[in-house]
């Protein structure tokens, strides 16, 4: 009989995808081991794209949603598969409910939000020696250690009919643009910052594609308006998967520190990643081609949604010329 381990994996699209090194080391932990991964709806496109995924099982709860009838009845529906474990990623209450009631024998996590008895294999970690998340969440697994490098995969062929049927020229060097930052305002670059850049790529010889959710959309086509048509927005016209398909194609992506950021990463194309009220300490793009572009000020990082002091220099004054330096740069020059 398979050995199967589940996943409970996290929300927020960039936290998902550094989870799939703790999923490589799982299915290597046992030898033959299924790893499933039960994960909100909108994340599943990136699961199955993680080697290493048995099956991507579709969390039918909204955020923040307790919904404990529905759980324990979600909860039934799993026990039949037998896990030996589960793997408990966010830190939440609600998070450790759904193994807890399946009768998981063995429940991993950290101790989180008054987890105690929930879970019964708790781990634990200092914040100042592990900053990053990808090592946290390798810290919730055993066996051969593997590079905390996350690996997406994407199909040639697909990638050709997707461009094909959203109308998308793949005779050019691609520089894909993501203006968008789920978290809030205080990450993303102006909106006539990606603009000039995208200008000065097209002028280059470059197709220049942006990026993004649905929310997304109202800002790409404002880049798009403001770039005199110098670029193609298809935010909002894929889902999460095909975002990722996209990413694949491209010579350089250019991101704020977003889900797409670390998407692009995973796919292992050259990132110029843009840091404002956040740190790359916590959560950097996991590839040896990726450059991290910053304007220090003092309040940087805030972690803070909106700018507490009004000024947003962190990202107003990250000059457009610095971070076509690092695009070009990172592509070998100019082409």
């Amino acid at each position: 009989m398979t050995d199967r381990i589940l996943v409970v994996g996290p929300s927020w699209v960039g936290d998902m995808v550094m989870a799939q090194p703790l999923i490589e080391r799982l299915q290597a932990s046992v030898a033959g081991a299924a790893v499933d991964v039960f994960a909100p709806g909108w994340v599943l496109p990136i699961v199955r794209r993680m080697p290493g995924v048995a099956e991507a099982i579709d969390s039918p709860f909204a955020h923040g949603e307790l919904a404990l009838g529905k759980r324990w009845g979600t909860a039934r529906s799993l026990r039949s598969r037998g896990y030996r474990q589960a793997v408990v990623l966010p830190n939440s209450l609600k998070s450790a409910l759904i193994p807890w009631f399946a009768g998981i024998p063995r429940r991993t996590g950290f101790l989180g939000e008054q987890r105690r008895g929930l879970l019964n294999d708790i781990r634990s970690f200092d914040p100042a020696a592990v900053p990053r998340l990808v090592d946290r969440f390798l810290l919730l697994g055993e066996g051969p250690g593997v590079t905390p490098r996350p690996h997406l995969q994407s199909a040639a062929g697909a990638r050709a009919v997707l461009a094909d049927r959203l109308g998308l020229a793949l005779d050019k060097a691609v520089a894909c643009l993501c203006p968008g930052a789920e978290y809030g305002p205080a990450k993303r670059w102006p909106v006539r910052h990606f603009a000039s850049l995208a200008r000065r790529l097209a002028d280059r010889g470059f197709a220049v594609w942006l990026l993004g959710s649905a929310k997304d959309a109202p800002v790409a086509e404002a880049i798009r308006v403001a770039s005199d048509g110098a670029c193609e927005s298809v935010a909002g016209r894929t889902d999460l998967g095909e975002a990722t398909d996209l990413l694949a194609c491209a010579s350089v992506v250019v991101s704020n520190d977003s889900g797409l950021m670390h998407v692009a990463a995973a796919v292992g194309v050259p990132v110029v990643a843009l840091f404002g009220s956040s740190s790359p300490d916590y959560t950097p793009p996991l590839s040896d081609v990726a450059r991290i572009v910053r304007h220090p000020v003092p309040c940087s990082p805030c972690f803070r949604r909106e700018c507490p002091l009004g000024h947003f220099a962190c990202m107003e004054d990250l000059s457009v010329e610095s971070v076509l330096a690092e695009t070009l740069a990172a592509v070998g020059g100019a082409l």
